[in-house]
């Protein structure tokens, strides 16, 4: 798939190191196994060796190449509980940290932050915040990002042609409100910056999977037709976005037909270089995000990578719970190839 030859390339041309957490499921195990058998990276599997060995030789899958971590037996394990003491910065004692880092969403992430792996893949059994709160609390976020936030590459092939969208934000952020001092009230980080930079890291994204990124700010109003709701949220987006970066090609507040289809946006909005042609959504509320690309990889026929982190100072990503192990494999060659 083209979409991955890029991937790929930095993969062969940088070997990489990823760490899964979660080194007993059944699809972690196969997608590990594959991705040894094409020598595209090194491979951590998290959990109690013999464990992991136990569900890899019942699932009949190959893992003897993959290195195998046990928090529990790690002989790094003081320093490493050493470093988390010294990046929480008094906000967890010693013996808190201990306890984090026996498990391995705490450990793996910790894994990636002294340097052992590359990237991290997780989420087949955690749940999204228990991968996003480690990676928040040890990798933290990069320079000039105020949020993590997330985005979905979807793609499909349609009378020959490939199509790729991306969707932002999809699984982290619920919703957006301003932040306030508690000292002094002021607002210090308004709702419309926070869903703006999530357009700026969303377009990045696309960019880096080769889609030129026209970016739609949507809502259920198009340039002001509808009042409430999400209206002035996604509209001053767009005016913070443009600040943020002015070469971003961005647009809105649209209705999706409006972001779309050419004939619609003649109508409602002919001047708009985004209307009619976006392939950069952003989403103002997790349910429009969630439900929308959703809607596109089940009734669309486009298929879903993601939810790719974004803002963090390291690779990763999370994974569906429903996952199989073809997602995980392709997960993980998203996850590493977007290492340094």
């Amino acid at each position: 798939m083209a979409m991955f030859d890029k991937l790929i390339a930095n993969l062969k041309s940088s070997r990489k190191t990823i760490v899964f957490t979660e080194g007993t499921d059944a699809r972690i195990l196969e997608a590990a196994a594959r991705l040894q058998k094409d020598d595209l990276m090194d491979v951590i599997l998290c959990g109690n060796v013999d464990a992991v060995k136990a569900a890899a030789k019942n699932g009949g899958f190959d893992v003897s190449k993959a290195c195998i971590l046990d928090p529990l037996t790690y002989p790094e394990f003081d320093q490493m509980v050493d470093k988390m003491v010294e990046l929480r910065k008094g906000k967890m004692t010693k013996e808190e940290c201990q306890d984090l880092l026996k498990k391995s969403n705490y450990f793996g992430t910790m894994l990636v932050k002294m340097g052992k792996a590359d990237s991290l893949l997780g989420g087949a059994t955690y749940s999204t915040a228990d991968t996003v709160r480690p990676a928040l609390q040890i990798i933290k976020t990069k320079k000039g990002a105020n949020l993590v936030s997330s985005s979905f590459i979807l793609f499909r092939e349609k009378d020959g042609k490939e199509e790729r969208i991306a969707m932002g934000d999809c699984a982290i952020n619920i919703s957006y409100e301003d932040t306030v001092d508690k000292a002094t009230g002021e607002v210090t980080y308004t709702a419309a910056q926070k869903l703006a930079e999530v357009a700026v890291e969303t377009a990045k994204t696309a960019s880096f999977f080769g889609i030129d990124p026209k970016v739609a700010v949507l809502s259920f109003s198009t340039y002001g037709s509808g009042k409430g709701g999400t209206v002035k949220l996604s509209h001053d987006a767009v005016i913070e976005a443009r600040k943020k970066d002015p070469n971003l090609v961005i647009d809105g507040e649209f209705q999706f037909d409006a972001a779309v289809s050419p004939v619609v946006a003649k109508t409602k909005c002919p001047e708009s270089k985004v209307a009619g042609q976006a392939n950069t959504f952003i989403f103002p509320l997790i349910e429009a995000g969630n439900i929308g690309y959703k809607i596109a990889q089940r009734l669309g026929g486009y298929e879903a990578y993601g939810p790719i982190l974004q803002g963090l100072n390291a690779p990763i990503n999370d994974l569906s719970r429903g996952c199989n192990a073809d997602e995980v494999y392709k997960m993980a060659i998203i996850t590493a190839g977007m290492a340094e």
